[in-house]
């Protein structure tokens, strides 16, 4: 029985523990802010988001969904306020750096919201993929539910991290990491609220992951952390070096083909009104010019050769149609458009071990 995953003891830069041992990714705005990028401020998802992982707007959740998380206590949250003038929404260049620092602050500001506004929906223990309600119990994309008995799995940009806690009940030991530090506060809170030991969570950066080498034999990222980076191959370089030899990391994005429509769930939404191939990523910022936000804009065609230079296989690429169940808007997301183009795309890797 393996131990749980040792710190590496190499060149990684030191994490904020909040919680690890011992001791899992769509937003918050007002829809139709950012032109034709896809605010994808999830998550969970995450590195989201939206869904998911790791998404969007200072929206509301619409209607009601009758496939809530059970036992739901993520609309509990106090909210604090924090009065900032609007940012300027641009199209510019963002490098790694930048993008790390101004998500990060994001995310702190408004995981309040964003837990209160889509806690329902995510649940405490429920592993969801994106806006769609795509359920790892019914996807099974990480493998039989039953066979995640005993495996280490690691969640990047977990939130509060519901699919850890998910992952947890089926048996798997997992590990929560998140960029923001509010988030995984929202993940202890819910922990305290539970029995059961708290799980392990820990403060990084996925493009450099404080473990050492072959500690997991499992990945997940819901909309968590990959629309966010400038650099994806580093983190996908990352995550196969933490995984053990044929570890499989899944992970939730919104589809590339909605960057090119508006961030709107109505009909306005179904107009092509930007380039698909214009990579410049998305960025909000301040009246100093620093970003306060940045999402970067991958292609398909983009999104598999990166897993390919990661080091990884693709084993499936999933489309999720959007159920005739879930009646919500979520920013961007919604029934009308849902049923017609994807929001969600889901990367199936394997780790790729061929000499």
């Amino acid at each position: 029985m393996r131990a749980h995953p040792a710190l590496s003891e190499e060149r990684r830069p030191p994490a904020q523990l909040v919680a690890y041992g011992g001791c899992r990714a769509g937003s918050t705005r007002k829809a139709g802010t950012r032109g034709g990028s896809p605010h994808t401020r999830h998550k969970n998802c995450r590195t989201r988001p939206t869904a998911p992982r790791n998404i969007p707007q200072r929206q509301r959740s619409v209607g009601q969904d009758r496939r809530t998380g059970r036992n739901s206590t993520t609309r509990e949250p106090t909210i604090h306020e924090h009065e900032l003038p609007e940012p300027e929404a641009t199209r510019r260049a963002s490098g790694n750096a930048e993008s790390s620092r101004a998500n990060r602050g994001w995310w702190d500001r408004n995981a309040d919201e964003y837990q209160v506004d889509h806690g329902t929906f995510l649940g405490d223990d429920r592993f969801v993929w994106g806006p769609e309600g795509l359920d790892e119990v019914e996807a099974e994309l990480l493998g039989p539910a039953e066979e995640l008995k005993g495996l280490d799995v690691l969640e990047i940009g977990a939130g509060a991290a519901q699919c850890s806690r998910w992952l947890a009940a089926q048996g798997a030991r997992p590990v929560a990491l998140d960029l923001s530090h509010r988030q995984l506060q929202h993940a202890r809170r819910i922990d305290d609220q539970r029995s059961g030991a708290p799980l392990p969570l820990v403060q990084a950066d996925a493009g450099a992951l404080p473990f050492a080498d072959g500690s997991f034999d499992l990945a997940c990222s819901a909309y968590g952390a990959l629309p966010f980076v400038a650099d994806p191959v580093l983190v996908l370089r990352e995550v196969r070096r933490v995984l053990r030899p044929g570890g499989r990391f899944v992970f939730s994005v919104t589809h590339p083909m909605r960057w090119a429509f508006p961030d709107e769930p109505g009909p306005e939404g179904l107009s092509v009104s930007a380039s698909y191939f214009d990579r410049t990523p998305y960025v909000e910022q301040d009246e100093q010019g620093h970003a306060v936000y940045v999402e970067h804009h991958r292609t398909v065609g983009d999104r598999v050769r990166d897993v390919v230079a990661g080091g990884f296989r693709l084993v499936d690429l999933v489309e999720p149609q959007w159920p005739e169940w879930n009646t919500q808007e979520w920013g961007g997301w919604s029934p009308l458009r849902g049923g017609l183009i994807p929001g969600t795309a889901i990367f199936v890797c394997a780790r790729d071990d061929r000499g």
